[in-house]
C-alpha cells in the first residue's frame, strides 16, 4: 500500500509543495514545530533511512540542506534544525525547520490545527527563499 507521503507525492491528497525535482520533493507539514516546517522526502518509498542507498541519502541531506538556509531566511532565524524520526509515515522523511532554540525540537509541541494562512504564508515564505539562492 503507498504511503501517506507518496499519495501527496502523487497529488492524490493535497500537499503545499515547496521544492521538487525527479528524485526529492520538500512540501510543509500539516502539523508544523514552528511555522514553516517543511517534510523532504524522497519519491522512492524507502522505510527506514539506515538502509537508503548512500547516493540517494545525499540527495535528499542535499535538498534538506537547501530547504534549511531557505527556511532560516524565510522566519529570521540563525538556524534550522534538522530531525529524521522515522516513526510516524513509513517512509523517509526529513524534517526541516526554523529554530531558535532547543524548544523547537519538540513534537510534543507541535501546532495540531495551523490555519490555512498561516501554511500559506510559509509556503510562500519558503519558495521566495528558494528563489533568491538560484
Amino acid at each position: 500500500m503507498a504511503s501517506v507521503f507518496t499519495k501527496i507525492i502523487n497529488r492524490e491528497i493535497p500537499g503545499r509543495f515547496v521544492y521538487e525535482d525527479d528524485d526529492v520533493v520538500a512540501f510543509l507539514t500539516i502539523e508544523p514545530m514552528t511555522q514553516g516546517h517543511t517534510l523532504v522526502v524522497p519519491r522512492e518509498e524507502i522505510d527506514n533511512w539506515q538502509s537508503v542507498d548512500p547516493a540517494a541519502f545525499q540527495r535528499v541531506m542535499a535538498v534538506a540542506q537547501r530547504i534549511g538556509r531557505a527556511v532560516s531566511t524565510a522566519f529570521g532565524t540563525e538556524r534550522s534544525g534538522l530531525i529524521i524520526a522515522g516513526l510516524e509515515v513509513p517512509h523517509l522523511h526529513v524534517h526541516v525547520f526554523p529554530a531558535r532554540d532547543l524548544a523547537d525540537f519538540g513534537f510534543a509541541n507541535v501546532d495540531r490545527n495551523p490555519s490555512p494562512e498561516s501554511l500559506d504564508e510559509a509556503q510562500t515564505k519558503i519558495k521566495a527563499a528558494l528563489a533568491q539562492q538560484d
